[in-house]
């Protein structure tokens, strides 16, 4: 099946008919919360290094990690920081874990070890395996960069904890749902997946009365089987 994505707002508009169309539930939720809004972050590095830096993070704390990176590295390549001392990420306010993961992500894209360019145009499953195929590279942080930077239509980050629960409330669950029950649930929604999260973090957002900012579930970046099995 040819790849969808999501790059403009008619590809969005196509998705939500299709969903709709397909779950009747998810035009319960637009009807509650309004029409979710079409979300893109910057592709490349950057991008996926910004999705890093963000894992089991608050909104805040993750822009002010951020912009302290961004300044610091200014224009932030991949091989700028491959040359960073480890010392100096610390002062930024990196933890370990994370310098680990961008260390290797530099020296993948430094080696050419992933094309990032082919992911646009590979279908979300193929694409999710060569990401998480780098070092550090979780199936969350792989869903939220297909999803938001480059506009998979089908990508579905199971592991992210609102969406998680905007499916425990849209749907009346006794708990929350684990990430592999996550897989299950969104399975008829293919291959609009993408889709149906933002209905959710849009259902969430206006229950909830914050902002749905893909957080990951604890251990939801954990084991490179956890999407079949973890925005």
């Amino acid at each position: 099946m040819t790849p969808r994505f999501l790059h403009t707002e008619n590809d969005f508009s196509l998705g939500l008919a299709n969903v709709t169309r397909t779950d009747a539930r998810l035009r319960e939720l637009i009807d509650f919360a309004g029409r979710p809004t079409l979300r893109r972050r910057p592709a490349g590095f950057v991008g996926l290094c910004a999705i890093v830096c963000s894992q089991q993070l608050s909104t805040a704390s993750a822009a002010a990690i951020w912009g302290r990176l961004a300044a610091a590295f200014d224009p932030l390549d991949a091989e700028a920081l491959r040359r960073a001392r480890a010392d100096k990420l610390a002062r930024i306010g990196l933890s370990r874990p994370k310098i680990r993961t961008l260390k290797a992500l530099s020296k993948a894209f430094a080696k050419r070890e992933i094309d990032i360019e082919a992911l646009a145009s590979m279908d979300a499953d193929a694409a999710h395996a060569a990401l998480i195929g780098l070092h550090g590279i979780g199936p969350w942080t792989a869903d939220v960069y297909l999803l938001f930077c480059l506009g998979h239509a089908d990508a579905w980050p199971a592991g992210d904890l609102a969406l998680q629960e905007a499916a425990r409330l849209a749907f009346r669950l006794r708990q929350r749902p684990a990430a592999a029950e996550m897989i299950d649930l969104a399975e008829p929604w293919r291959p609009w997946r993408g889709v149906a999260a933002h209905v959710l973090w849009n259902y969430y957002r206006a229950v909830k009365k914050r902002d749905a900012i893909p957080i990951q579930a604890s251990g939801a970046n954990s084991g490179r089987g956890a999407r079949r099995s973890a925005c």
